[in-house]
């Protein structure tokens, strides 16, 4: 094989998703990694395998368990991963009707392998051309009900729940994409713009304070607003950064929907 293609193999349809992700290992020799539609299992695996991509095995999802699958939409913001959908006409058609992935390609149920193998080896290709560059293939579906104008807001934090509480809160607003570490912050802001960064304090390796003082110094990143977020126990120490690298302010965790929005609207102003 010219290009090795990470896959991350999950849906309802637990019988075909085994099969595409023996087959795909087998025939293809791809790297597969399968994992149940639970959407906190599907993010920690998203950002820690960063996979090329990702293929939903449908089997007739509720509305809210289409809208677990949202949880991509960080990660596809991020750079190449591609959505595959296997799904029959009516499942096609009701994860069209709920999901907010912005682009999907759809095949149909029951699956010809011919037809996956096809569109993934455009995937490796275009793997193959671009390198570096993280502008990946995407599919055939692009969502009408995903707007372009909304304000982005990157969230930074190690702890998932977090992560997925503050997306819940804000994605109704804005477009909102999530990392788990400084390190994974800075790669994203290299491809991706920002407008807006809530930015945990504390964190492994590279913390808050490290992360705000990297952006600072470079020319372009310097001018992106950063607000932290931060525990009831950091509180007085955030404080003290605040008059040194000067962010834009910070809001205590857990927070509330309404002050994340005002603390967003007094930065960047109304939406």
């Amino acid at each position: 094989m010219e290009s090795l293609l990470k896959i991350l193999v999950t849906g309802k349809n637990r019988r075909i998703a085994k099969d595409v992700c023996d087959h795909c290992r087998e025939d293809r020799d791809y790297l597969t990694v399968m994992c149940p539609p639970d959407r906190a299992v599907i993010f920690d695996i998203i950002h820690a395998e960063m996979p090329n991509v990702v293929i939903i095995c449908t089997n007739n999802e509720t509305i809210d368990e289409i809208r677990d699958y949202n949880i991509l939409s960080g990660a596809i913001g991020m750079g190449t991963m591609s959505v595959f959908v296997i799904a029959n006409e009516e499942d096609q058609q009701r994860f069209q009707n709920f999901s907010s992935l912005q682009k999907v390609y759809f095949l149909s149920r029951p699956v010809s392998l011919f037809s996956l193998y096809e569109k993934l080896i455009i995937v490796a290709d275009d793997l193959k051309d671009i390198k570096d560059d993280k502008s990946a293939f995407m599919g055939e579906f692009n969502n009408p009900n995903v707007g372009i104008e909304r304000k982005r807001i990157l969230v930074v934090d190690d702890d998932t729940q977090q992560l997925m509480h503050i997306k819940d809160l804000l994605e109704e607003f804005y477009d909102v994409s999530v990392v788990k570490s400084g390190e994974a912050a800075l790669k994203y802001l290299s491809k991706k713009n920002a407008d807006l960064i809530l930015l945990d304090y504390v964190m492994p390796e590279m913390d808050g304070p490290t992360v705000l003082d990297a952006l600072r110094q470079d020319s372009y990143m310097r001018t992106i607003p950063v607000v932290f977020l931060t525990g009831i126990t950091e509180k007085a120490v955030v404080v003290e950064t605040l008059t040194i690298l000067k962010p834009q302010g910070y809001i205590v965790k857990p927070a509330k929907k309404s002050e994340l929005v005002a603390k967003i609207i007094d930065v960047l102003g109304a939406r």
